[in-house]
């Protein structure tokens, strides 16, 4: 059995998953794409896979394979890519700086855009209940870059895969360090409520969904238990420091 047939291995309860067929137009397009990224995938239905959500997969029987397993690699990859370039990068930088940059750096609206950059929004497949939802969409960005990360470490190695995030986080990480590493969300929020009492500011979990290995938490920022922001992340803290974002975003506190 290969790396990636051990790492892809549906586990006990998963139900039987095949590899989707690809048509001529969708191998076309997926061939373009790798071209423009400058790697060539000698299985394309391995980066299909990345591109493929499970709303989608499941219209199929049986279920077609997606993207949750290599998105599980790729955000291994993607943490120890960045983490690697900050090492090397910010040698004055102490720990702590360093997780706060990351923090600031690795996270959805950071892969949702670069996603969109890549045209990845244009590849993905998603059922229909998926593609009508906004925030849902900016979520399976996220993940599909992950995915993607992870495919090209299967494809590739960990050398194109940690140059790959080098690219296309190396602007991010710079712009930080430039204009030095933002203040925790929440904190910001909660300064501001303080200024406002009797102001009361508290967060909820609307939502969880995924694997339990892999879960994505929805939260809201509620001041006077009004939502003034929702945020999605892979941890309950992560999602409040969106929501909190949120908020302040429509507080006019940041752009």
């Amino acid at each position: 059995m290969t790396i990636d047939e051990k790492i892809f291995e549906m586990p006990e309860g998963e139900g039987v998953t095949v590899e989707e067929v690809l048509s001529d137009k969708r191998r076309k397009l997926l061939e373009k794409f790798s071209a423009r990224l400058g790697l060539k995938f000698s299985r394309l239905e391995l980066l299909n896979q990345a591109l493929t959500h499970k709303s989608y997969a499941k219209e199929f029987e049986p279920m077609l394979k997606y993207n949750e397993r290599p998105e599980f690699l790729g955000d291994a990859v993607l943490g120890l890519a960045s983490a690697t370039y900050m090492f090397e990068h910010f040698p004055t930088f102490t720990e702590g700086e360093l997780t706060k940059m990351r923090s600031s750096v690795v996270r959805q609206s950071t892969l949702t855009r670069l996603a969109k950059e890549l045209g990845l929004d244009e590849l993905l497949q998603v059922g229909p209940t998926e593609f009508s939802s906004t925030r849902g969409m900016a979520s399976n960005l996220e993940d599909a870059m992950e995915s993607l990360i992870g495919v090209i470490y299967l494809e590739h190695g960990w050398e194109v895969a940690r140059d790959f995030v080098f690219d296309k986080f190396a602007a991010e990480f710079e712009h930080v360090r430039v204009t030095g590493i933002p203040k925790d969300y929440k904190s910001k929020l909660q300064e501001i409520i303080q200024q406002r009492p009797p102001q009361k500011l508290t967060y909820s979990i609307i939502s969880s969904s995924g694997p339990p290995h892999m879960p994505t938490f929805e939260a809201a920022a509620m001041i006077d238990r009004k939502i003034f922001g929702r945020g999605v992340g892979k941890s309950k803290q992560a999602a409040e420091q969106e929501a909190a974002r949120a908020a302040l975003q429509k507080l006019g506190a940041i752009k």
